[in-house]
């Protein structure tokens, strides 16, 4: 595996002891510091260590995406119906697959996993509880111990709940449109020249720092196990990273040759899984945990959830309208309208996190527009599947970047098919349903740290001595940690109260999330409090993303495949705000205000090489 291939009119090694020896670091394009990875943004592995990492980007994305169903199936009175539960689990992990490779092949072009969004839970368990969605039937049976003549997983329990689907269904496909019209008509792009370090760093920051307590919850079934994954996390991933192991290869014209492969660095979460997976079943065999759920420890047991084997179908191939026909209320849309706007929020800041882990430069207003554009078709396609819940970035895959150092874009689509064949087979998904909790919970410690060390890495263009940025980076992220807490307190749970419970939805929804609380802080205090751009960062920033010589060059990994030569000869795509190399009318006033400059010999603006360089500065709009 050593040998050179082709990819991308670039010539790069697959060799991982090339790799090694070699020293290979990517310049991600924003500043002076390189991030030491083994496959960055556009290259390919080969096919086996593909397919192992595709892998590995599945499990870490799997404990989330498994268990927002069976958080959901209570509200949505599917207690008690196994089938109906696997089947929508199946349909949860089928929608993330589809909508990963949309993404990464027509959206953002990013190595960025997409699957279904807790922000959407609020909302829909709101919606839920009103009067006219009460559960009745088994359900209420298994709850209250009333009596009922509904049995369990009947046609009668199966229109209880689908009737549900259908009513979070019609709200997602409507809501949908907003964030479709707020990517495609650039209005994101808009926000982008309003939006510097000190706003993308408290916001990417809070998106791990918000998670400590589902890690936490993770991992209080059986805390040595959780510390046990970390510890394994970290070993692989850090003390033993240039630590090679011999490798047996075979070379075209030369046959069977010696080489080395980086193991520890390309596998440390897969290999941290494995790991910990064995201890815990041998433990269970042992009978070392406890065997009843009320006692501590019980959650680490290999067989806690090994019924779900049995149960899940062989085959079954998710389809639109599968639950039946959508249907919409006021209500619902609203809900899921809050759910919306937390979601663009965080998958900005997911963005330019993925670009500066994965070796690639801080993603062009365009490639926003259009990620967030194409997120709102992918929660379309969630809507029409009915998988329960909007499509949004995962956080936690960007961790697994970041630790992994493998940011190759075809690792990421091809975990992508791998989703979707998971969803179509049941019982091999299944399979991993049974890793342990606390597992789980000692990823996520690792993953949502990494996050949260990305976000405060942008602090290297602010002026840290500076106490207006001091100032403004302290409230923004104690707030955002502040407000959300406050909020979640059963005894602030009507707190907001407008009137409207649509309304109430919302600002509960957004007040929420602190990605949403930090950044929205954040960006209005470092564009009222007066400060140069220096201090605020601003000109390091723009001078990253400057997209001019070498640094447009690095670009075109933001190009749309197969058709961007064709795009490249229509004059259109210009002033389409989704489309690579956008000039939005600003830009073009000023480029034809420097052309008549230049035919009166008049120089262009200091530090300027001519005036395609002068608009560029602003193309991020």
């Amino acid at each position: 595996m050593s040998r050179s291939e082709k990819g991308n009119g670039e010539e790069w090694s697959t060799g991982c002891g090339d790799m090694e020896a070699e020293g290979k670091v990517a310049d991600t394009g924003q500043g002076q510091e390189k991030l030491d990875i083994l496959y960055s943004v556009h290259e390919r592995p080969p096919v086996v260590l593909l397919i192992i990492l595709a892998l590995q980007q599945f499990l870490t994305m799997f404990g989330a995406t498994f268990s927002f169903p069976i958080l959901m199936a209570r509200f949505l009175c599917m207690e008690g119906d196994t089938v109906g539960i696997s089947q929508l689990i199946s349909t949860v992990i089928f929608v993330a697959g589809l909508s990963t490779i949309i993404q990464t092949t027509v959206g953002v072009r990013l190595p960025i996993i997409q699957s279904v969004s807790y922000g959407f839970v609020t909302p829909f368990i709101v919606l839920l509880s009103l009067p006219e969605w009460k559960c009745q039937g088994c359900v209420e049976e298994a709850v209250s111990r009333n009596e009922t003549n509904i049995t369990c997983g009947s046609d009668e329990h199966v229109e209880m709940w689908q009737a549900r689907l259908r009513e979070l269904q019609g709200a997602l496909l409507v809501s949908s449109v907003f964030q479709v019209v707020v990517g495609f008509t650039g209005l994101v792009g808009v926000l982008l020249n309003f939006i510097g370090p000190l706003t993308i760093a408290p916001t990417i920051a809070m998106i791990g720092l918000s998670l400590f307590d589902v890690a936490a919850e993770k991992s209080q079934g059986q805390w040595w196990i959780s510390i046990t994954t970390l510890a394994l996390v970290a070993i692989f991933s850090q003390y033993m990273r240039d630590v090679s192991i011999p490798f047996c290869e075979y070379r075209q014209g030369s046959g069977w040759a010696r080489s080395s492969l980086r193991l520890f660095a390309l596998f440390p979460v897969l290999l941290a899984i494995g790991v910990a997976w064995l201890l815990c079943y041998i433990l269970t065999a042992a009978d070392v945990f406890p065997s009843t759920s009320e006692e501590w420890g019980y959650l680490a047991r290999t067989d806690v959830q090994s019924d779900v084997i049995s149960k899940a179908p062989w085959f079954r191939f998710p389809y639109p309208g599968q639950w039946g026909m959508p249907t919409v209320s006021a209500a619902g849309v609203l809900g899921s309208l809050a759910a919306i706007i937390a979601s663009i929020v965080e998958s900005v800041g997911d963005y330019y996190a993925c670009a500066r882990l994965s070796g690639a430069p801080p993603p062009p207003g365009s490639a926003v527009s259009r990620g967030i554009g194409v997120e709102g078709l992918t929660c379309l396609l969630a809507g029409a599947w009915g998988s329960g819940g909007g499509t949004t970035s995962y956080s936690e895959n960007i961790g697994a970047i970041g630790i992994t150092k493998v940011g190759s874009l075809a690792v990421i689509q091809a975990s992508g098919v791998l989703m979707i064949i998971m969803g179509c087979v049941g019982k091999f998904s299944a399979i991993f349903v049974t890793i342990p909790e606390p597992i789980i919970g000692g990823l996520f410690l690792a993953m949502f740290g990494m996050v949260t060390a990305v976000g405060i890495s942008n602090l290297q263009y602010v002026d840290l001595n500076s106490s207006r940025n001091l100032f403004i980076l302290g409230v923004s992220l104690f707030l955002g940690l502040s407000l959300p807490k406050w909020l979640s307190s059963p005894a602030n749970a009507n707190v907001i109260d407008t009137g409207s419970s649509g309304v109430d939805n919302i600002f509960t929804v957004l007040c929420s999330t602190s990605m949403f609380v930090a950044g929205v802080v954040a960006f209005f205090l470092d564009n009222t409090i007066p400060g140069t751009r220096e201090e605020r960062g601003l000109s390091k920033w723009r001078q990253a993303e400057q997209p001019s010589g070498e640094e447009g060059g690095k670009l075109r990994v933001y190009d749309l495949p197969w058709i961007q030569p064709r795009l490249n000869r229509l004059r259109v795509t210009k002033r389409l705000p989704f489309c690579p190399g956008f000039i939005n009318f600003s830009s073009r006033r000023r480029a034809s205000k420097n052309e008549r400059r230049g035919r009166e010999g008049k120089s262009t603006p200091s530090g300027m090489s001519s005036p395609l360089d002068f608009e560029n500065m602003t193309l991020q709009g």
